[in-house]
């Protein structure tokens, strides 16, 4: 990926100076800070705050039946027989299994409820960013949070001008 994100800065380096010459227009935008700051975006981070602790509490009671199982098989192990020692082993195994699969599931939930937060603000910075393409006659718009891009003339960054539209729009509460 570091390759690929490397030869696209060299190729776009070398295409700037062809591309001053047929009138192309280049600018670029920081996704990360427009994600950031935009209208909305610190009331969905704190909507997701608050379902992760609601995950967290759901498994919760799991990650304390697992650490009781371990403690209390500490506690015993010095009298148990050899047999009794494996199904408890087993036991615990089990329900580390269980726990780390609730906790994949959890992940995964996670991870789709922070893009179903996030998705409503991105597909306004995209519509933002895709107007000012439009009006300012930009032929490309790159993201410099991807880290393609090495280095820029600070001119061609477009990030501000998204943010004040986007602020504009959410109007004087701030919400879209």
């Amino acid at each position: 990926m570091r390759r690929f994100a490397l030869l696209l800065a060299l190729v776009a380096a070398t295409a700037l100076p062809a591309a001053a010459q047929t009138g192309l227009k280049i600018g670029f935008i920081n996704s990360a800070l427009l994600l950031d700051q935009a209208p909305g975006a610190a009331e969905a981070a704190q909507q997701f705050d608050r379902d992760l602790a609601q995950m967290r509490a759901q498994i919760q009671p799991a990650t304390d039946s697992l650490d009781q199982m371990i403690t209390a098989y500490e506690a015993q192990s010095l009298t148990l027989s050899p047999e009794a020692k494996q199904r408890r082993e087993q036991q615990i195994l089990t329900k580390r299994e269980e726990l780390q699969q609730m906790a994949a599931a959890l992940d995964q939930q996670a991870s789709a409820r922070r893009a179903e937060l996030v998705q409503p603000i991105m597909d306004r910075v995209s519509t933002v960013i895709e107007e000012i393409r439009v009006e300012g006659g930009y032929s490309i718009i790159f993201d410099v949070a991807d880290g393609s891009i090495v280095a820029a003339d600070p001119s061609l960054d477009l990030t501000q001008q998204v943010l004040q539209r986007l602020q504009a729009a959410a109007g004087p509460g701030g919400h879209p």
